[in-house]
């Protein structure tokens, strides 16, 4: 399947962490590669290579990386003779389609402005290029095939630190609960979509507020629930977390190590 990836805000929330200036927030370093680059990975352990990204703020530097990639970066390899043999690579068999989807627009129009770029596939995947997960793709999608839905979300718990405090009319504190341990979901960043969620997407549109509450109220969106690993990159401290995380070892995203 085709995985659409949303590359072009500008992630206000990181800009005191951006050295070049107009880094867009995909490109963020966890470890030796970009946040993109991670989620690409995630979907190419699963089989599904083929990827569209929608370019805008800083596309520049999404189009030098993919120019300029080496497979030595992140793949170990043998040097002989001057020449160079890699046991392994990450990105030979990916199709990468680098689409301008405009400076400022709303990820449904960046999704509208690609969807000649689907070809008419029927299902496609698509993702906000900058949380990971270890969710169990393969059956998020099979999900999704048997149903009737025009569009599936990963939701998961909210993973804020505060709390929710339950108040009563005299003003006494009846309860102190964590808000990660409200039965309440979020969205995880992780879309299934077929193509009739573009009936639901006007022009300048948004792929949530407009595509799937729409989809919502006609009782066609589907939720996948995960209670797994799950990071968004958000802000600086989110992404240094990932970076230290990949330092030490743990990476639960990193499906394709196993």
């Amino acid at each position: 399947m085709k995985v659409v990836l949303f590359c072009g805000g500008r992630g206000t929330r990181m800009r005191s962490d951006l050295a070049g200036g107009d880094m867009p927030k995909p490109m963020q370093m966890v470890g030796p590669r970009p946040l993109v680059w991670h989620v690409m990975r995630y979907y190419a352990h699963f089989g599904h290579k083929e990827f569209i990204l929608c370019l805008g703020y800083g596309a520049q530097h999404i189009k030098d990386f993919f120019l300029k990639y080496q497979e030595t970066g992140s793949n170990d390899f043998i040097l002989r003779n001057g020449q160079i043999e890699l046991l392994s690579t990450d990105i030979s068999d990916w199709s990468v389609s680098l689409i301008d989807t405009g400076l400022d627009s709303p990820i449904g129009e960046r999704l509208r402005r690609v969807r000649p770029y689907l070809d008419g596939d029927e299902m496609f995947l698509a993702n906000y290029a900058d949380v990971l997960t270890d969710a169990p793709l393969p059956e998020i999608i099979g999900r999704f095939a048997a149903s009737d839905a025009g569009a599936s979300m990963m939701v998961v718990p909210p993973t804020n630190t505060f709390h929710v405090i339950d108040v009563s009319e005299g003003g006494l504190v009846g309860g102190i609960t964590p808000v990660s341990e409200m039965p309440l979901w979020v969205n995880g960043g992780f879309f299934v979509l077929r193509q009739d969620v573009f009936d639901h997407i006007p022009e300048n549109g948004d792929l949530v507020a407009d595509g799937c509450a729409e989809l919502a109220k006609r009782g066609r969106l589907l939720a996948y629930p995960h209670r797994g690993y799950w990071r968004p990159s958000d802000t600086v401290n989110q992404r240094l977390e990932l970076d230290r995380s990949w330092a030490r070892g743990e990476r639960p995203w990193a499906l394709w190590e196993a």
